[in-house]
């Protein structure tokens, strides 16, 4: 591992709510994964929000390990089982720009916040050469200081708000602290990156996109969520996407049966129509994208 002084945050790991304190450069922190840099994928990636994968599609890097391990995640293999490959930080610079010679809306970092010191080392080395935006794809358990230093990085944040009840946050994610960092750090990412900005594509360039995953036995906690985004925020700030997608994997175990289902018309509308009586825009999903089929193949391509 490079000893850079860029990446002594490792050290003593508190870059996320957890603030774990391990050494990554000896040992594995909440998120799974050590001082070095490891990814499951890269490509192409058309089925983001529209105002994302608008054209080509999204430059999706996806790095291994999480610091929320949820007991659902579409993504289990990379994010609970840490599949993926280790790469240099120069490596994962020239991986940024393959993504835009492939032709690349922009670039997406999907679960990215333990390895924010990488990142930031990469996108120093190449952001001049860069002419499509960044976008930062989290579970939005973030600390606001970690966000604050993406400041001048990022051009979209693209943060899940999963949880408003702590009962629920602590059952799925073992975080019943998730919906306290997780609304300052989206208010972050608002005032950072500031109102939503457009190409003439209808692809975005800057702003906030909140995305929203509906949960089986969960339609109340989500249409909390509605509400403080409409209390807290402003339809030219945010876009809201509310997300159909929830799959009762094989994974999930039986001390959480209430998730061996997938969530009815009945839940997932009524979210949708409390979203629209507050005056809030963006994005619904189709029932057909809970499926399994979906979810990507990290075959370690594009590394």
């Amino acid at each position: 591992m490079n000893a850079d002084p860029a990446f002594q945050e490792y050290k003593c790991c508190t870059l996320c709510p957890r603030r774990c304190r391990a050494d990554r450069f000896s040992s594995h922190g909440f998120c799974g994964m050590g001082a070095s840099l490891a990814a499951a994928k890269a490509s192409l990636h058309m089925w983001e929000e529209p105002c994302i994968s608008y054209k080509n599609g999204a430059g999706t890097v996806f790095f291994s390990g999480c610091n929320l391990h949820c007991r659902f995640c579409q993504n289990n293999i990379i994010s609970n089982q840490l599949h993926g490959t280790l790469l240099s930080p120069d490596r994962l610079a020239d991986v940024f720009l393959s993504l835009q010679d492939k032709g690349a809306d922009n670039i997406e970092l999907v679960t990215p916040t333990h390895f924010v010191p990488h990142i930031i080392y990469a996108l120093d080395k190449v952001k001049h050469r860069l002419s499509i935006p960044v976008v930062y794809n989290s579970g939005g358990y973030e600390l606001v200081d970690t966000i604050n230093s993406l400041n001048g990085y990022v051009d979209i944040y693209l943060p899940d708000l999963k949880y408003f009840s702590p009962e629920i946050s602590a059952r799925y994610s073992a975080a019943p602290d998730y919906f306290r960092f997780a609304s300052e750090a989206v208010m972050a990412m608002i005032r950072q990156v500031g109102n939503l900005q457009y190409n003439s594509s209808g692809g975005l360039l800057k702003g906030t996109v909140i995305r929203h995953l509906v949960l089986p036995s969960c339609r109340h906690d989500s249409i909390s969520i509605m509400e403080w985004i409409a209390e807290n925020t402003s339809p030219d700030s945010v876009l809201v996407s509310i997300m159909n997608q929830y799959t009762p994997f094989s994974f999930i175990g039986d001390d959480t049966p209430e998730l061996k289902r997938r969530v009815t018309k009945m839940e997932y509308n009524s979210v949708v129509r409390r979203a629209a009586e507050l005056g809030l825009n963006g994005f619904t999903q189709e029932k057909a994208s809970a499926s399994e089929q979906y979810v990507p193949d990290f075959d370690l391509s594009g590394l």
